[in-house]
């Protein structure tokens, strides 16, 4: 029989199927053990119980957020008298409330757990988009864009933190990834359901007759509660709940996890989990990319239909194509998510596509030829896309135990959410057809990235040789060992990954 080794000390990828991995326990010396193998089987089960309905309802949480750009060039903005800026402050309120909940949210979800709170999430703002379709006014339109902050405030980070506790840190971007990238595939999914749903014949009561742009509102929000509905039939609250799972198996999902982290993933968020979380330097590092990232992949799913209409396409045709650049865009993000966790590296793929938004928006800016701006548009989405996952999962990543984990999720994504207020400010009704404020922008937002993305590369590395060193040993002095084990990220037995 091989060593035995402890979990920690190889990625799955790097152990051969023979390996015993030594699983003993705290309460027990003669705890049994588990083979790679198994480890890989309970992984792959859970990956199909889990990631494609958490997919699902991110894509279904992004389509809801974005068919207002969609709607707005199908009659909306004419038949709301949506003049000057009132566009982007209908849009902008979405955005200031849903920040102000993520934080909030997921605390309420470490406490309640997650198999009923977040579809009850997702229910929330499908009803909201059902209701949207039947705004007859701008302060209308306003006050059910806030509504879906709130739900949709709690929803990204949840998915998230709901994915940290099943998985371990060298196996979390990938699947971040695959769900955040649903974002690219609710733009595409976008374009071909609003260019669909827009034609639909004038249907409903005499008071609230339904067409075009209403219809895109009724029936994606209509989709979005019935698939929430569902989902609790799939999702398990816990790794000790998973019914794809047998008995065994279903211990060594809890087990893996816990000897990771080197913490209990049901302890209770305390006032210093919360202190924490917000003192964890790489946490700004990672909300500052993500608020610059934010900037262009906000800005891209809102206006986009609009840059593609002021390029001289027609409403249904500028539907049509946004989906191969949100296509393009989400295969990409998967890849450099599959990549990035195989090599255990986040900073430097990071930095690696942002030269690809970088081009693409300088092209925006100064190019000029309609096929020159639409190959532009999509440099701008294969470069940006990747950054959102990859930052939030480089945050996770960074932080521990499960207390601090859930905080940390929230408030990358608080911080982070403040580029959507900003995005949806930069294309003005003013600066169009070629935008060049809002290019300008996007652009210095995605230089940005590039030297927050080294700057994180550095500081992780840094850090790491100071604990190698010893020089962070100090944080063990006169304390128990529950609060050593309580230390997380601050532990100088953790290392970042950079």
């Amino acid at each position: 029989m091989a060593p035995i080794r402890t979990i920690d000390e190889k990625s799955d990828g790097e152990q051969p199927d023979a390996v015993v991995v030594e699983t003993k326990s705290d309460r027990s010396s003669d705890a049994p053990s588990w083979t790679v193998e198994e480890e890989t089987i309970v992984r792959r089960k859970l990956d199909w119980q889990i990631v494609p309905t958490v997919t699902l309802l991110y894509l279904l949480c992004f389509l809801d957020r974005i068919n207002i750009g969609n709607a707005r060039i199908q009659g909306m903005q004419e038949e709301l008298n949506l003049v000057g800026y009132r566009f982007n402050i209908a849009t902008s309120i979405f955005y200031i409330v849903y920040l102000t909940i993520e934080v909030p949210s997921n605390i309420l979800l470490k406490r309640i757990g997650p198999r009923f709170y977040l579809p009850g999430l997702v229910v929330g703002f499908g009803a909201v988009s059902v209701g949207t379709a039947f705004v007859k006014s701008y302060e209308q339109l306003c006050a059910v864009r806030a509504l879906l902050g709130i739900f949709e405030g709690g929803t990204m980070p949840g998915l998230a933190f709901f994915l940290s506790s099943f998985y371990k840190r060298e196996e979390l971007y990938f699947r971040v990834g695959i769900y955040v990238s649903a974002a690219s595939i609710a733009g595409a999914f976008g374009g071909l359901l609003a260019a669909g749903f827009s034609q639909i014949p004038e249907w409903g009561i005499a008071s609230s007759r339904l067409h075009t742009w209403r219809n895109i509102f009724f029936f994606e929000g209509l989709i979005t509660m019935i698939v929430a509905l569902l989902a609790p039939i799939v999702l398990p609250q816990s790794p000790e709940t998973s019914k794809s799972l047998n008995e065994r198996e279903r211990w060594i999902a809890a087990e893996r996890l816990r000897r990771e982290s080197k913490a209990h993933p049901n302890e209770k968020i305390q006032p210093h989990h919360i202190k924490r979380a917000l003192l964890n330097i790489n946490n700004y590092i990672c909300a500052a990319g993500f608020f610059a990232i934010n900037i262009t992949v906000q800005g891209l799913s809102v206006f986009m239909p609009t840059l593609l209409k002021e390029m001289g396409w027609e409403s249904l045709t500028a539907q049509y194509y946004t989906v191969p650049v949100y296509v393009a865009a989400s295969l990409i993000a998967i890849g450099i998510s599959l990549v990035s966790d195989k090599t255990r590296m986040r900073g430097i793929y990071l930095a690696l596509f942002t030269l690809l938004g970088i081009i693409g928006f300088a092209m925006l800016r100064w190019g000029t030829g309609n096929g020159l701006r639409y190959a532009a548009v999509y440099l701008c989405a294969i470069g940006a896309f990747p950054g959102g996952p990859g930052f939030l999962s480089w945050g996770l990543n960074n932080s521990a135990g499960p207390a601090v984990r859930a905080v940390t999720s929230g408030w990358i994504v608080t911080l982070g959410t403040m580029g959507g207020i900003l995005a949806v400010w930069a294309y003005l009704p003013t600066d169009g057809p070629s935008f060049p404020i809002g290019h300008t922008i996007n652009l210095v937002a995605q230089i940005f990235v590039l030297f927050l993305s080294i700057f994180g590369i550095w500081y992780c590395v840094r850090e790491n040789r100071l604990r190698a060193q010893g020089k962070r040993d100090h944080r063990l002095e006169g304390l128990t060992e529950a609060e050593q084990a309580d230390l997380g990220y601050k532990h100088p037995d953790f290392r970042y990954i950079a």
